[in-house]
């Protein structure tokens, strides 16, 4: 398995990645302007405009559509979001996140979301793209990694995970940041 950035080249197997796991969004719930159930009706109504404005975006070479992909052959197997918080509109208008010094956004890259092929969750590839992910936005030329996982106190649901589970940032060495349960902040400096 290997970590390669969302290009041109590699987005016919990132597009494939999402009907394969059964999720409509490619990725652009936090750049939707509208309600909770206007969003859920383009899901359900119209993925392929998620689709095609995300590949639009990539083909752009726009920050908001960055992110690292697992891939197994020319297979993708796994999905992380990895773009500056200052492209995340909906993220920095959340009541948990609010408090968060937004006077650093450009040089903080938030992970928006981790999506794992089904037949390869608990198979690693989640800690894989996190792992890598200090790296790859040093090269983009960030300083911070931020990530948003939901703090519970059972095991998440596969469809719960969306943000990754909290155990694998402590397990990974990143700190606390934000510390505001249910939704605590975790950093890695780059």
């Amino acid at each position: 398995m290997r970590v390669a950035p969302l290009t041109e080249e590699t987005s016919a197997a990132w597009a494939a990645l999402f009907p394969a796991s059964g999720s409509a969004c490619f990725c652009r719930w936090w750049h939707f302007e509208g309600n909770k159930n206007a969003w859920l009706a383009r899901c359900f109504e119209e993925p392929e405009r998620n689709r095609e404005e995300q590949l639009a975006l990539v083909r752009a070479g726009s920050l908001e559509a960055r992110g690292l992909l697992a891939l197994e052959g020319d297979e993708a197997v796994g999905w992380m979001k990895l773009a500056p918080r200052a492209r995340l509109p909906k993220l920095r208008g959340q009541g948990a996140y609010r408090p968060i010094d937004l006077g650093e956004d450009d040089c903080v890259w938030s992970i928006g979301c981790l999506l794992v092929r089904p037949g390869w969750r608990r198979r690693g590839v989640a800690r894989l793209l996190v792992e890598t992910a200090p790296a790859q936005v040093r090269a983009w030329g960030g300083r911070v990694v931020e990530a948003y996982p939901h703090r519970v106190a059972h095991a998440l649901h596969d469809e719960e995970a969306w943000m990754g589970p909290e155990s694998l940032f402590v397990t990974s060495g990143w700190q606390v940041f934000h510390d505001a349960a249910p939704y605590p902040v975790y950093r890695k400096l780059v």
